[in-house]
């Protein structure tokens, strides 16, 4: 039988990958724990730590959910101005081989960074902020690009995220519910896993005129189980 972990393993199991990735300092960190759900919070100089130390937490087996309260805020001296960040921006997407750049405009206030435009996959949309998250002087990321309206069957975003799950040799999609709501996608129910649930909602993203994927998704640990 697994022995189960508890919140005190859990939080000692996170301050210790958080440690051992180099992108992250975690003095800056605090880390609390509460019926397998972690909470993070303090302040870090950068959004691409703040995007780190999320990842780290979620790599951690028995994390249920992770509420990411840290705050960014930039050391005096070590900043890029607002022109540099938003050249570095346009940069970036232009250099993403996944991003229709040319469809999508970018504006930076002190280092928030703000996305607009109209691409046909919720994947761009995703992939555009992936590509400005972890650049240097970025304070936040507001994505409001919007995905051009087009007819989704059920049964595509059924068969495509069966298949992502199969790829990972995850389990069947029988705990996943799926509901659609002109072109909006809520997935429901309990999974395996984080990179089962993040298959899952990658795999309903990639369909054409999906505009947004709601993630009602629950992860049921076997370590908690």
């Amino acid at each position: 039988m697994t022995k189960h972990k508890t919140d005190t393993q859990l939080q000692e199991d996170v301050l210790r990958e958080l440690k051992g990735d180099t992108r992250v300092n975690v003095t800056d960190i605090g880390v609390t724990v509460k019926s397998g759900v972690v909470t993070l919070t303090g302040e870090v100089d950068s959004w691409a730590r703040r995007s780190a130390a999320l990842a780290a937490t979620l790599r951690v087996a028995g994390v249920l959910d992770v509420a990411n309260d840290l705050r960014v805020r930039m050391s005096p001296g070590t900043g890029r101005t607002d022109p540099e960040v938003a050249e570095a921006v346009r940069r970036a997407l232009e250099w993403d081989a996944r991003v229709p750049q040319e469809k999508i405009q970018s504006a930076v206030s002190a280092g928030h960074v703000s996305l607009r435009g109209e691409v046909d996959y919720w994947s761009q949309r995703e992939d555009a902020e992936e590509a400005v998250r972890y650049l240097s002087g970025v304070t936040g990321v507001t994505n409001a690009i919007t995905v051009k309206p087009h007819f989704v069957a059920p049964s595509d975003v059924r068969l495509a995220i069966a298949e992502a799950l199969r790829r990972h040799a995850l389990r069947e999609t029988r705990h996943i519910e799926m509901s659609i709501d002109d072109g909006i996608v809520t997935l429901s129910g309990t999974v395996g896993s984080w990179s089962e649930r993040r298959a899952a909602v990658g795999a309903a993203g990639a369909i054409r005129g999906v505009r947004s994927v709601l993630d009602h998704l629950h992860v049921e640990s076997p370590l908690r189980a």
